[in-house]
């Protein structure tokens, strides 16, 4: 089974961004914990702060994966192009989000990515990815 994480801009800052939202751990640090839990999976990791290399990306796995974990952090709550290339690709995606957008601004209450998601986990950390992970085993 092929699994592929994708996260979107300001994610490459993990471990140093706003430690008391994001924790101190990097995503690179946590990708191999992954790999080593899911030992009997492909999985793939890509990060870009660029709009555009993100729908590239969905448009290069959106039909050979098996599964897609999209944290498109800000990207979420603005990008139609981002939206439109989730709902045009056949692999099923989850959404993402490592805190409870909900109970930040209002403008990030909003997801372009949700109405064409397999399912939206938000709000438990970094632990988010694995819960993806195991909706797709």
């Amino acid at each position: 089974m092929k699994i592929i994480i994708i996260n979107g801009p300001n994610l490459n800052l993990l471990g140093k961004r706003e430690p008391t939202i994001y924790g101190n751990e990097t995503f690179e640090m946590y990708f191999d914990t992954l790999k080593q839990k899911f030992q009997r999976l492909e999985l793939h990791y890509f990060q870009s702060n660029i709009e555009g290399e993100i729908i590239d990306k969905l448009h290069e796995v959106g039909f050979d994966f098996d599964g897609i974990i999209l944290n498109a952090a800000a990207y979420t709550h603005t990008s139609v192009g981002i939206g439109d290339a989730v709902k045009a690709i056949q692999t099923p995606v989850v959404e993402v989000h490592i805190s409870n957008i909900h109970a930040r601004e209002e403008f990030r209450h909003h997801s372009f990515i949700s109405p064409n998601s397999k399912g939206i986990i938000v709000g438990f950390g970094l632990q988010g990815y694995e819960l993806a992970i195991q909706s797709f085993v």
